[in-house]
């Protein structure tokens, strides 16, 4: 029973560890990583959901009755698409935080708002 569903501890893991390191780090690099790993299971996740035992894909033949979905897995390649482009602008305003304030630390960008307060 629990081999089975091997996959979705899989799931439940890479979210949780990217959650744990999007709350507890204060690096801001660390915190988009930690964001990547959250994506990846969530990525997992839909083409786990996706995947029919016993079925093919989706084309007509003799001798087959069912078929696994394309949908979830054709969404996937658009959120890769998405995940990338929003990764690429989120270490882009980390360049741009670090040379407006000389940090990447939370910690210390928040003093430095509070100093100029």
């Amino acid at each position: 029973m629990l081999i089975g569903l091997y996959n979705y501890w899989v799931v439940v893991a890479l979210m949780m560890t990217g959650f744990y390191i999007v709350i507890a780090q204060g690096n801001l690099i660390k915190k988009i990583a930690g964001l990547i790993i959250f994506q990846t299971s969530v990525f997992i996740f839909y083409i786990s959901v996706g995947k029919v035992d016993g079925a093919t894909a989706p084309i007509v033949g003799d001798g087959f009755s069912q078929y696994s979905n394309p949908l979830p897995h054709v969404l996937i390649l658009t959120a890769i698409v998405v995940g990338i482009a929003t990764t690429a602008l989120g270490l882009a305003l980390i360049v741009r935080i670090r040379e407006a304030y000389g940090s990447i630390e939370e910690d210390e960008i928040q003093k430095k708002d509070d100093q100029a307060c």
